[in-house]
């Protein structure tokens, strides 16, 4: 489950560690998140900071240090900043890269998809108190971001990054229809009135994705035909744009996004779009203060009202969620300018109060609902960000507005949630949507970190999908203890939802960050106000799991002692793991799955870091033992953090590297401000058993780490974003001696961008190759952003050469040595190969899906595996390339 945003929390650090376990007794990864959100916040309060957080990157402000990855501000930045430093990257470069792309030549050979098997986070094979299981998520997959669906069966789901999928059968049984386009990131998915598929690409979950879109599609024929590059509608115009969602009124569609309002005729599909609105014209591209860090955040819109009776009548709502002085509701006043609403009745309008906002309209016009999270609310109160939940009862955006809720009316109703610092909107600037029942204007369902539901138009309300049902009496860690009344839920962080029928039976579908889930529109509720019926349509054949890291090694019980386990660290539902025979995957460590290390001679041996360093280790695969119990003694994972990890002093990456040495893998080096190093393998039981190797430097966190022979590379950044953007690569030895940084200065042979990978010649640990993220100084302002993605040393550093060739200018991820001299790099685009004594690169196989290739490793069974951030784990037998490969280690 989802960590929670440092602005939305004002716990201490005391209070964080004392904070009265709840009715499940906390488990391990809850507790460290917890400590870890205290911790947070201590550093947050330092700064004397007391009205809205401005990240660094978007406002100049102080930065706040770790929340939860892409769910979480800090993860998103993070993730953002290493693909955007030192500088603010101009329109179109990623669809040069995809352009560049289509002319590649490609390997022979394809790639299996490993992943395409139901994934169930309640898997009783791992129930320990390190797992999610028997929260009640059951089968989940990768955030789902759109939904639509129809009165014919018809369901379409789009995934965060993994494009669309549709359903025949009213959910289940899916088909990607999105693969040909050059960006799967899905921001809003809508039918119109005739039938019409609109896809709006560029996820908007905080307004400043690194996962920007190419625009916004149209399929005419969505039952039967697929999305191709040309269904594009308008130019270029909201390329490397997010759009936050799309509305309709009369015959034009309106599209709030990441570079203000724009609109389209729904009848002529030719032409651009045309601007609309955006409050600070100057920050667009091409405008005077373009280059400046925080242009992409000052013209976020979030959501468009269009009154049914009148379609002329349209108001805004327009902010970034940290808040600005821009941020405010707006309608066009009589001479044509759009100009800021100050009255809406209860629903108010000051910049420190409109943050992300979601309107939803009653289909006969006679109710508009909304939600609001609040700038200042996010930033001062400790236990939630929304601002509320308004009915306009004229049926009119222009109100005037009545609140029908407010985060203690939703904590009553039946919520998860009741802790200190962790209530109902605590996520509102991530996690938003509203659907009105068709044919019932006072049946309403609200998403926000759970599924809320009045049907007396906010009188009254139920919470249908709680967070989970570890708080809830009903739940026992050990089955037979369990009452038997704990229902099925939604897994948690909600973004999308659709109303939609299937042989004359109506039901809602909810789209999180779990995947995507159906009930009956008017469904059965236990004594608790939560629903009976849910169905997890997260079949296995719609796989959009969002992966950070993979890990393979050899399955001890596989009968043939030819199968592998496969591992990897997921956003948001924990570790998967998939054994030589499995049919379903499982789960096995909770939270959100980061960095991974498998043991490739023993799959069971896994150590998996949950954020910040935060490392667990296992040697049993985390089967549970029959015991179920709470106590963490008992458990089957042992916490092994380093000192830089989340409760540390020195600080860590929110995604931080680990891994083994090349040629020894019981020693391990893993990376925050300090290079950590333990010789004890998968025998490890403790943190302290980790020495510093090195010190970065005080404001220095590492981004890449490894090891061969004893010979450690690492390369840091710090400060990260691209408010004087710094990066470094040290080298030493494991054991502590040799160490020195190398000279890279700013205009030299490296550029100035965010390091990502290395790799390492086993039989020469001077010959070394590293890889660069973010875009060369053809698309970014910033000092020193260079040009080229991978280089090669043969010195150890002393001297480089640009290796990139041919590949597209795209942000490079992680760099694999293949034991034939090959080098296999994964991208934000592809997966690539460069042949021994060869110049160019080649795009690994022809199937791969358009996406961004995180982690690629090398398996025991002469398989490359890739880690993609949105379509799953795929393998690729290197055998294919032509070549004989030795089987390396992870």
């Amino acid at each position: 489950m989802c960590a929670v945003t440092l602005t939305a929390l004002g716990l201490t650090t005391s209070q964080a560690i004392a904070a009265p376990a709840p009715a499940t007794q906390l488990r391990p990864w809850q507790a460290r998140h917890l400590a870890e959100i205290g911790h947070q916040h201590a550093q947050k309060a330092g700064t004397g900071q007391v009205g809205p957080v401005f990240s660094a990157t978007a406002e100049g402000g102080g930065e706040d240090e770790g929340d939860e990855a892409e769910n979480s501000a800090e993860a998103t930045e993070q993730f953002t900043e290493a693909r955007t430093a030192p500088g603010v990257v101009a329109p179109g470069a990623y669809g040069a890269a995809w352009a560049q792309l289509q002319s590649m030549p490609h390997t022979g050979g394809s790639w299996d998809h490993v992943t395409d098997k139901p994934y169930n986070s309640d898997d009783p094979r791992y129930r320990d108190i390190n797992s999610n299981s028997s929260g009640g998520s059951g089968f989940v997959t990768g955030r789902i971001t759109g939904v639509a669906a129809d009165d014919d069966g018809y369901v379409y789901a789009g995934g965060a990054n993994g494009g669309v999928f549709r359903s025949r059968t009213g959910g289940g049984h899916w088909q990607a229809i999105s693969d040909k386009l050059p960006s799967l990131s899905t921001g809003a998915l809508n039918l119109d009135g005739r039938g019409r598929l609109w896809y709006a690409t560029g996820e908007s979950n905080t307004g400043a994705t690194s996962y920007v879109g190419t625009g916004v599609y149209l399929l005419a024929d969505p039952k039967g035909g697929e999305f191709q590059p040309g269904n594009r509608i308008g130019g270029a115009e909201l390329e490397s744009t997010t759009i936050h969602a799309l509305r309709f009124g009369g015959d034009r569609v309106w599209a709030a996004t990441s570079r203000g309002v724009w609109s389209h005729s729904t009848t002529d599909l030719s032409g651009p779009w045309t601007l609309e609105f955006a409050p600070n014209p100057s920050y667009l591209p091409g405008g005077a203060d373009a280059k400046a860090p925080n242009a992409p955040y000052k013209n976020i819109a979030n959501d468009i009202a269009i009154d049914p009776k009148d379609p002329s009548k349209v108001v805004l709502a327009v902010g970034w969620r940290s808040g600005d002085t821009y941020n405010g509701f707006y309608s066009k006043a009589a001479d044509g300018s759009w100009q800021r609403i100050s009255d809406l009745g209860e629903l108010p309008t000051g910049a420190g109060d409109v943050g992300n906002v979601t309107f939803a309209a009653s289909k006969d016009g006679s109710r508009y609902y909304a939600v609001e999270q609040s700038p200042t609310k996010t930033a001062t109160d400790p236990d939630s960000g929304l601002q509320g939940v308004y009915v306009s009862k004229s049926g009119s955006p222009m109100g005037p507005w009545t609140l029908i809720a407010d985060k203690d009316r939703l904590k009553g109703s039946g919520s998860a949630l009741q802790d200190d610092g962790y209530q109902p909107g605590i996520q509102s600037w991530y996690n938003q949507f509203l659907q009105v029942d068709p044919n019932d204007a006072g049946h309403v369902y609200l998403g926000l970190e759970e599924v809320f539901e009045t049907t007396d138009g906010g009188a009254n309300w139920t919470t249908p999908g709680p967070y989970w049902n570890f708080g809830f009496g009903c739940w026992s860690i050990d089955p037979a203890k369990q009452t038997g009344d704990c229902s099925p839920t939604t897994h948690s962080d909600q973004h999308a939802v659709a109303i939609g029928s299937n042989h004359g039976r109506t039901s809602v579908y909810v789209g999180n960050d779990g995947g995507i889930y159906s009930r009956p529109l008017h469904g059965a509720l236990d004594a608790g106000g939560h629903a009976k019926d849910w169905k997890s349509l997260n079949d296995g054949t719609i796989d959009t799991l969002q992966y950070y890291s993979v890990g393979v090694g050899k399955d001890p019980k596989d009968p043939s002692g030819r199968g592998v386990i496969v591992s990897g660290g997921l956003q948001d539902n924990g570790e998967s793991i998939l054994r030589a025979r499995d049919k379903v995957m499982g789960s096995n460590f909770g939270g959100d799955g980061a960095d991974t290390i498998v043991d490739p001679n023993n799959g069971c041996n896994t150590a998996e870091e949950y954020v910040y360093l935060s490392i667990a280790v296992t040697n049993n695969c985390a089967v549970n033992d029959g015991s179920w119990t709470t106590d963490a003694s008992k458990a089957t994972t042992y916490s092994v953090a380093p000192p830089d990890s989340a409760l540390g002093g020195g600080g860590a990456r929110f995604i931080a590297p680990i891994a083994t040495d090349d040629k020894n893998t019981n020693s391990w080096v893993a990376g925050g401000r300090h290079v950590w190093v333990q010789d004890n393998g998968f025998a490890i039981r403790s943190g302290d058993e980790w020495k510093s190797a090195f010190d970065l430097g005080a404001g220095h966190v590492a981004s890449a780490a490894a090891s061969s022979g004893g010979t450690v590379y690492a390369g840091w950044c710090g400060p990260c974003n691209n408010q004087g953007f710094t990066r470094g690569i040290a080298v030493g030895n494991a054991d502590g001696t040799g160490w020195h940084q190398l000279t890279l200065p700013v205009d030299g042979a490296l550029p100035n961008r965010y390091v990502s990978s290395f790799t390492v010649d086993p039989a020469d640990a001077h010959h070394v190759f590293v890889s660069f993220s973010g875009f060369s100084r053809s698309w970014t302002e910033g000092p020193g952003a260079g040009v080229g993605h991978v280089f090669e040393s043969h010195d150890g550093g002393a001297t480089w050469t640009d290796v990139s060739a041919n590949l597209p200018d795209v942000p490079a991820d992680s760099l694999r040595l293949l034991s034939d001299g090959g080098v296999a790099l994964g991208t934000d685009l592809a997966a690539f190969y460069r042949a021994p004594g060869a110049k160019d690169w080649k795009v690994i196989g022809g199937n791969l899906p358009t996406t961004t290739v995180m982690q690629l490793k090398t398996g025991p069974d002469g398989q490359l595996y890739a880690a993609t951030h949105g379509r799953g784990i795929w393998s690729f037998d290197l055998h294919r390339l032509g070549r004989g490969h030795r089987d390396d280690e992870d």
